[in-house]
C-alpha cells in the first residue's frame, strides 16, 4: 500500500431533527491517505462513557503527523442526546421506545427517532471495512475487548489492540438473537468486521485509559498496513466468554461488596459477591451470590443501586 500525508476534512452530519426544529448531528472527522482499507472509529453511543472520545482526540494528534494508506473515519460523539445529559441512554422525553443507542442498529429511515439517528450513521459503516466501536467501563472493571467469535479477523484485530483480556459470546449463533440491535451484531450480519473495546472509568476521562485506547487502534491501524509503523506484541491475553454471567439488583437500596472481592478474582457459583442494605431500616434486602462460576470481569462500586441495575459481570474462561 502507498502511504502519503494525511489530508484531513471536519463536516457535520445531520441525523435528524427535534420537535423545536433543532437538529441532532455528528461530528465526522475523515483522515486520508494513499490507496487502502477504510477504518470506521465511533465513541460515546452512550453518554458517560468519556473515554472513548479521549482516546479520539490523542488519535487525531498522531494522525495530523502521519503517513496514511487507506482512510480513517472517526465520530468522537456519536449520541450527543445522551453525552450532553449526561446520561447512559439517550432521554425518553426523545425517544420512549428505544433509549438505547446500542439496540437500534442498523436503524430504520421510516422509525423512531433514534432509529432515523442511527440509519443515517450506518451510511458510513457500510462503506467501512473494520469498525472500532469504543465503549468503557467501570471504575472497577477489567479493560478488554470485545471480538466476533468465529471470525478471524476480528479475533486477530481484537488481540493486537493489546488489552489483558478479550471477550466474545461462547455461542456465536445464539448471540445473534441475544445481541441483535447492538453494533457488533448488526456490521456482522453486513459481513464487516468490528471489535469493541472496553476502556475503564466511565464518567470521567482517565489519562491513562485515553492513552491506551488511542495505543490500541494506532496498533490496529498498524496491523492493517495503514501506517508505516509496526503493532507493538500484544501482551499475553486471557479470552473470556460471556455466557450470562449478569448479577443484577433485586431491589433498590446499598450495595457494599464483600471483603476480598475485587475483579479479576475467578469465583464459583453461590460464591458471596456482597450485601444490598435498605439505607433507612438496615434490612438487609439482598445477599448478592455469583451466578455462575468464572472470572470477576466487572464489580459495582457505586453504593446506592436500583433493581435491576448491573451489580457484577461474570465471564467463563477459555
Amino acid at each position: 500500500m502507498e502511504h502519503e500525508t494525511v489530508s484531513h476534512s471536519v463536516s457535520e452530519r445531520t441525523l435528524a431533527r427535534l420537535p423545536s426544529g433543532t437538529d441532532v448531528s455528528v461530528t465526522v472527522h475523515r483522515y486520508e491517505g494513499g490507496p487502502g482499507p477504510t477504518v470506521y472509529l465511533q465513541a460515546a453511543q452512550h453518554g458517560i462513557e468519556l473515554n472513548g472520545t479521549a482516546a479520539l482526540r490523542r488519535l487525531h494528534e498522531r494522525l495530523l503527523e502521519a503517513e496514511l494508506a487507506g482512510t480513517v473515519v472517526a465520530v468522537p460523539v456519536v449520541n450527543s442526546l445522551a453525552f450532553d445529559h449526561g446520561s447512559y441512554v439517550t432521554p425518553q422525553a426523545v425517544d420512549a421506545v428505544n433509549p438505547n443507542f446500542n439496540r437500534v442498529w442498523p436503524g430504520n429511515d421510516d422509525g423512531t427517532l433514534q432509529e432515523r439517528t442511527v440509519a443515517s450513521l450506518w451510511e458510513l459503516i457500510e462503506a467501512a471495512d473494520v469498525v472500532i466501536d469504543l465503549h468503557s467501563g467501570t471504575a472497577d472493571m477489567l479493560e478488554h475487548v470485545r471480538f466476533q467469535n468465529g471470525e478471524h479477523d476480528s479475533r486477530r484485530l481484537a488481540s493486537v489492540f493489546g488489552a489483558d483480556y478479550l471477550m466474545t459470546d461462547p455461542e456465536p449463533d445464539r448471540s445473534l438473537e441475544e445481541y441483535r440491535g447492538t453494533l457488533r451484531t448488526a456490521a456482522r450480519l453486513a459481513g464487516t468486521t468490528v471489535i469493541v473495546p472496553e476502556l475503564s472509568n466511565s464518567r470521567q476521562v482517565d489519562l491513562e485509559a485515553a492513552r491506551r485506547g488511542a495505543d490500541g487502534i494506532e496498533n490496529v491501524l498498524g496491523e492493517l498496513g495503514m501506517l508505516r509503523t509496526e503493532p507493538l506484541d500484544p501482551p499475553s491475553q486471557t479470552v473470556l466468554y460471556d455466557d450470562g454471567g449478569r448479577v443484577g439488583a433485586d431491589r433498590s437500596g446499598l450495595f457494599e461488596p464483600a471483603s476480598g472481592v475485587a475483579i479479576g478474582d475467578r469465583v464459583s457459583e453461590g460464591r458471596e459477591l456482597g450485601t444490598l442494605y435498605c439505607p433507612a431500616t438496615f434490612e438487609r434486602r439482598q445477599s448478592v451470590t455469583a451466578t455462575t462460576s468464572g472470572v470477576i470481569y466487572s464489580l459495582t462500586l457505586e453504593s446506592a443501586v436500583t433493581a435491576g441495575e448491573k451489580l457484577a459481570g461474570i465471564a467463563d474462561l477459555e
